[in-house]
C-alpha cells in the first residue's frame, strides 16, 4: 500500500510540473525567436540587394537621361535645363525621403513573438489572478 501524500510531498511535484512547463513554454518562444530573426535576417538581406540594384540602374539611367537632356536643351538655355533637372532630383529626393520615414515608422520587428509573449503574460495574469 502506497503512504499517502503530503502537503509539501504535493507542493514540490507541483513546483517540478511548473517548472517543466515553464521550460518548454521558454523553449517555444526561444524557437520562434529564432525562427523570426532568420525571416528577418533573409528579408534585409533582400531588400538591401534589390534596393542596391535599384539604386545602380537608376543611377545610371538618371545620368543617361540627364546627359539627353543637356544635349538637346544646351542651345537654347543650359542655366534653364540645369534648374529643371536639380529640381526634378530634389522633388525625387524628398518623396524617397517621406517613402522612407513611412517605412522606419510603420516597421515591426519580430511582432510574432512579441504577439506571442504578451498572449502568454495575459494567459498567466488570468492563471494567478
Amino acid at each position: 500500500m502506497e503512504p499517502a501524500p503530503t502537503p509539501a510531498g504535493q507542493l514540490v511535484a507541483a513546483l517540478k510540473r511548473f517548472a517543466r512547463r515553464g521550460l518548454t513554454i521558454g523553449e517555444n518562444r526561444i524557437e520562434l525567436f529564432m525562427v523570426e530573426v532568420q525571416e528577418e535576417h533573409e528579408r534585409l538581406l533582400h531588400a538591401l540587394l534589390l534596393a542596391l540594384g535599384v539604386a545602380v540602374f537608376g543611377f545610371l539611367a538618371g545620368v543617361a537621361l540627364t546627359l539627353v537632356i543637356v544635349v538637346c536643351l544646351w542651345a537654347s538655355s543650359p542655366m534653364a535645363a540645369l534648374l529643371v533637372l536639380a529640381g526634378l532630383y530634389a522633388a525625387t529626393a524628398a518623396f524617397l525621403y517621406w517613402r522612407l520615414t513611412v517605412l522606419r515608422r510603420d516597421w515591426r520587428t519580430l511582432p510574432a513573438t512579441l504577439d506571442q509573449l504578451k498572449k502568454d503574460r495575459a494567459c498567466l495574469d488570468k492563471d494567478l489572478a
